[in-house]
Formats: structure tokens, C-alpha cells, sequence
């Protein structure tokens, strides 16, 4: 069943997948239809899932379920994959892969692997007080409270001698 996203519970579990660039409005438009398709026709055995789809700053795509209604199976987990694999496809864009790290540098997106994240931090590009976009955040209530986040509150503290 598909549900607004911002009427997800707190206790709601997420999937953040980042895509490799940001995505412009004519990628995102098209695909508006098959998000919803696919929170509408997502089963867990069989149960209807209370589930939202969304691109978040136009890089992430978020998915989000309501587990009190019915909680996800590995089945279920697997089509959620399958179908992060066909909007792949789709816009020739990697959402899976995750070498990378998302920082809000001057405004704008920038994706750094661990080796640039050092550089960076040297170069006093990244501080910690730059904002981390952490996507292994596993609630509704941790995406709307700490995502984005200061770099230097996340694990990543260590990075800055702290």
C-alpha cells in the first residue's frame, strides 16, 4: 500500500540507496509513476506492505516501511533490490553502489571515497562540521532528525582526532 512518505511512523525502517550524480527534474519526473507502482505492489508473503517511495535532494532514493502493519521478509527485501536494479537500468545511473560518502560541501553534493575523505579532511575541505549525509540510518525518525548531520557526530568523528 502505497502511503505518504512524511506519514510514515518515527519507528519506520529505511533504505537510503545514493545515486552517482544528481538526477535532473526530467529523469525524476518519469519515474513518479513506477515509485508508486512499486509502494503500492510491495508483499511481503503475500501481505500488503505499508510502504513510500522517494528521491530526496534529487541523488537519494529512499524507501521506507511501515513495519506494524507487516514487517519485511527476505523475499520482500529481494524485490526491493530488484527494483533499485531496474531504476538503475532505467536512468543509467548507479543507486547500489557505496564506495562513496555524501557531503554538503558550499551547497552542493559532493561524493568523496574514504582516500578523498582524508585529502579532503587535510585540506580542510571537509571539517566536522560539514554536513554527512549517513545512509546506513535505519528509521524515519533518524532520517528526519540526523540526515544530514555534522560530520564530526557521526562514526565519522574519528576522522577529525576526536
Amino acid at each position: 500500500m502505497n502511503v505518504a512518505f512524511d506519514h510514515l511512523p518515527p519507528h519506520a525502517r529505511v533504505w537510503i540507496y545514493q545515486a552517482s550524480r544528481p538526477l535532473a527534474e526530467a529523469e525524476l519526473m518519469p519515474l513518479l509513476p513506477r515509485l508508486a507502482a512499486f509502494a503500492e505492489e510491495w508483499t511481503s508473503h503475500g501481505r500488503q506492505l505499508a510502504a513510500a517511495v522517494q528521491f530526496l535532494h534529487r541523488q537519494f532514493l529512499v524507501i521506507g516501511l511501515d513495519e506494524a502493519m507487516a514487517g519485511a521478509s527476505g523475499c520482500s527485501i529481494d524485490a526491493s533490490v530488484r527494483f533499485v536494479q531496474e531504476l538503475e537500468q532505467r536512468l543509467g545511473v548507479p543507486l547500489l553502489e557505496k564506495s562513496r560518502m555524501a557531503f554538503l560541501h558550499q551547497g552542493e553534493l559532493r561524493l568523496l571515497t574514504r582516500r578523498e575523505l582524508r585529502a579532503a579532511i587535510a585540506a580542510g575541505e571537509v571539517q566536522p562540521d560539514t554536513l554527512y549525509f549517513n545512509n546506513t540510518l535505519t528509521t524515519k525518525a533518524q532520517l528526519d532528525d540526523q540526515w544530514p548531520a555534522p560530520a564530526g557526530q557521526t562514526w565519522l568523528a574519528s576522522y577529525f582526532g576526536a
